[in-house]
């Protein structure tokens, strides 16, 4: 028996929940169903299966799960999501029978996954509440999340290096792009008619604009020369990987912190997020004992 028909037996052998735990482990480790799986990615799909099926069996027979029930409609609703990625429902019903899975058995299977959502989501009813408190120490302790970097209003003039021109030698290139800078310094407010007239970037297109950017976006040179530029200053000859650059510090947007009163609702719902997990994580290790035994 090949390989690949041994694979096929054994998805044909699995449980239809075993199965959808199979086809999401593929698709989540390796973006592919299991008929483009090797055999050592099929080996891996399915450990990571088990764990997965035997994490979610266990949970749904805990006294949690007891009166859990789920909606016919949201069973429903989750099967007409997966079906509605392909052009046709035949597409689906084959990308299914290719994977181990009828649509009975799919709907099977996301009725326990909802049910163990639905689990989850009763456990992290237990976790503590995020008080004013927390929300203010956070805010304190990580203002960095919260601050609008200073961006710099930037045009530039490119002028490239190509040995094969005269016009573009190396010497050649560097002399017009001084001569270039010496006018944008002695009248700045041309820059933008040099730019459209010299550049050879396609910005020259927008006079030279580059926009409103923020340190790490240029190229490591430019960025360095540019937030070290006062407004309306023009840079010296710089060269990069692409030629030789002159900058215009048009204008320069401070950052500034965003308000507390701003940040809270959004600190809030991420405090509450870590607790839910927390919660759930805690409540989950007696269960991956379980397993790991």
């Amino acid at each position: 028996m090949t390989s690949q028909a041994y694979m096929e037996k054994q998805v044909q052998n699995d449980s239809p929940e075993f199965a959808y735990h199979l086809l999401r482990g593929a698709v989540e480790r390796f973006s592919k169903g299991l008929p483009e799986l090797d055999e050592k990615q099929y080996a891996e799909a399915r450990a990571q299966a088990r764990k997965t099926y035997a994490m979610e069996s266990l949970v749904l027979s805990t006294p949690e799960a007891r009166d859990i029930v789920v909606a016919e409609s949201k069973t429903e609703q989750a099967l007409a999501e997966i079906a509605a990625r392909y052009a046709s429902h035949e597409d689906f019903l084959q990308d299914m029978a290719a994977n181990g899975l009828t649509e009975g058995s799919l709907k099977r299977a996301l009725q326990r996954e909802l049910m163990f959502n639905a689990v989850m989501e009763r456990v992290t009813a237990h976790s503590p509440a995020v008080s004013d408190l927390d929300v203010r120490l956070f805010y304190e302790f990580h203002k960095d999340r919260f601050t609008i970097p200073e961006k710099r209003k930037v045009r530039h003039v490119l002028i490239t290096i190509n040995e094969d021109y005269a016009e573009n030698t190396r010497e050649t290139a560097y002399q017009r792009a001084r001569r270039i800078a010496d006018k944008a310094r002695a009248k700045p407010r041309r820059f933008h008619a040099l730019a459209r007239e010299n550049s050879e970037c396609p910005t020259a297109m927008q006079d030279g604009q580059l926009g409103e950017v923020k340190r790490g976006t240029l190229y490591p040179q430019l960025d360095a020369a540019l937030f070290a530029m006062q407004e309306g200053e023009v840079s010296d000859v710089i060269e990069t990987e692409v030629g030789f650059h002159v900058l215009y510090c048009e204008k320069i947007i401070p950052g500034k912190l965003i308000p507390r009163v701003k940040a809270e609702a959004k600190i809030r719902r991420l405090l509450e997020e870590r607790q839910r997990r927390a919660c759930q994580k805690a409540w989950l290790e007696p269960l991956k004992g379980r397993i790991d035994d």
